[in-house]
């Protein structure tokens, strides 16, 4: 587990202008009143309420999601997120996560023309109150590499990567770091099996990279590289940066030549100890899509069609691995269904995701995270309209999830760009000052998770009188969503 630091101080300074109206509230309470019990708890919640929207009037959506957040955390070390049960929690509070996906932050921050763009990512998705972003620890061979060949860095794309981690710390941001890739981009397991066949080992197949001593070898020690990396910047090892959320295993792992799940499990097993050899501190996810496998057979109508659950993986068995800390799911309604099929995805972005709660809850009895999901502009009509659909089916049914401290611990959309790097866009990108009604929604998701976050410990179970569920209705109506 974690270790977790202690907070420096238990208030939150209040900005300047709520004090000042908190001041002239009393005031006002005062000589409108011969003593403070003349007034009634409902005309005291009145005034309360009176409060907060003069004092959200007075300040932009975007901007006052940042300011809260900051004001939450200034005062407050830079601790480590751990697991208890199957929340995340960041000393005795929950921590529940609103996030996105930009994988191309280390890519753009080698070259000082493009990284700025970095920073004007992290900064807006700051101003809308996200608290993790993932982004690759890799690039394996080929253009702007990180590892050039097994075991050889190149120093400049590392210190590209100190950069993004020091810039991520700078906007109040947690990374999740995969440490390579299932797919073809950014060199992947089939760059790691050229790179063995390249030393004349005789392998035939891309995924003999779950299997191959060699090949398990060039990963183990790309892990050990990045983890015990000290960061040019800050002078901190990676493997001792709370700054870093969590190490995924592998982008959305598959084997689809071992139907029954078994090569990608022992391969699991041996990665997670490994991990978890050189740092036991942070969270482990495998990275994985989420999909039922032969460990679970009724389970298996859950995924979205039937090739789901013949590639290898398996979300009970996967999950239930020694040193996996949390579950990971994506959701692609538009890839696995159809992309003619858009009315269905609501519903089945509101039946998978409570899937994965449930079985999270019951059997996992581990956090949920939600690593990717999205609709793509290339879908048969769609519109803002949908994807905000979408959206909200899914942040509502983690929200109800939220609200009982269940399992359902967050999502990252996929994926968020500033602008200026629209050309990079492979249909599901959201630039947030070109989608003010997304942009709008996802800092209200932001804004309910805070609340939970910032004013109920670990101890209260969500029944204290700090807050309740029906205390973020009054301020959140239900129906923004």
């Amino acid at each position: 587990m974690a270790i977790i630091h202690q907070k420096t101080s238990v208030f939150s300074p209040l900005s300047l202008r709520f004090q000042t109206l908190l001041l002239l509230a009393v005031f006002l309470i005062t000589i409108g009143k011969t003593n403070a019990d003349a007034l009634g708890h409902d005309e005291y919640l009145e005034t309360v309420q009176d409060m907060k929207k003069s004092y959200y009037a007075s300040t932009s959506r975007h901007e006052r999601v940042h300011e809260d957040y900051l004001d939450g955390v200034e005062d407050e070390e830079w601790g480590m997120v751990e697991r208890r049960g199957n929340q995340f929690v960041l000393g005795s509070q929950p921590f529940y996560v609103n996030g996105f996906n930009t994988y191309w932050l280390m890519l753009l921050a080698v070259d000082l023309s493009t990284r700025g763009k970095v920073s004007d990512v992290l900064r807006q998705a700051s101003s809308v109150g996200l608290t993790v972003c993932r982004t690759w620890a890799f690039n394996d061979g080929g253009w702007r590499a990180l590892q050039k060949s097994p075991s050889v860095y190149d120093e400049e794309v590392f210190k590209a990567l100190d950069f993004v981690v020091s810039e991520a710390k700078k906007y109040k941001i947690r990374l999740i770091l995969p440490l390579v890739n299932n797919w073809e981009g950014f060199g992947g397991k089939a760059q790691y099996v050229n790179w063995a066949k390249a030393a004349g080992f005789n392998l035939t197949s891309d995924e003999d990279f779950f299997t191959d001593p060699t090949v398990k070898s060039y990963y183990k020690a790309h892990v050990k590289a990045v983890l015990t990396r000290v960061n040019t910047l800050t002078n901190i090892t990676y493997k001792d940066d709370p700054t870093i959320f969590a190490w995924e295993l592998m982008n959305e792992p598959r084997c689809l030549s071992d139907p029954s799940g078994n090569k990608l499990q022992e391969w699991i097993q041996e990665m997670a100890f490994h991990v978890k050899s050189i740092d036991s501190v942070h969270l482990l996810g495998t990275g994985s899509e989420g999909f039922y496998g032969p460990s679970t057979p009724d389970r298996l109508k859950v995924n979205p069609n039937t090739f789901a659950g013949q590639v290898g993986t398996d979300f009970i068995r996967n999950h239930k691995t020694l040193g996996v800390d949390y579950a990971s799911a994506h959701i692609y309604p538009d890839t696995w269904i159809s992309k003619s099929a858009s009315q269905q995805y609501i519903q089945f972005a509101t039946s998978w995701v409570q899937s994965h709660i449930d079985d999270a809850e019951a059997d996992l009895r581990l956090p949920v995270v939600f690593g990717e999901y999205g609709v793509s502009s290339k879908v048969d009509k769609f519109n803002a309209t949908l994807r905000n659909a979408f959206m909200g089916a899914v942040y509502s049914t983690l929200l109800n999830s939220t609200r009982r401290g269940g399992s359902g611990a967050g999502s990252l959309l996929w994926q968020l760009f500033p602008e200026g790097t629209e050309y990079m866009d492979d249909g599901y990108g959201v630039v947030l000052s070109k989608n003010p009604g997304t942009s709008n929604m996802v800092s209200l998701q932001s804004r309910r998770l805070q609340m939970f976050n910032a004013k109920c410990s670990m101890k209260c179970r969500w029944s204290c009188k700090k807050k309740s569920p029906k205390d973020v209705d009054l301020i959140l109506p239900h129906d923004e969503l």
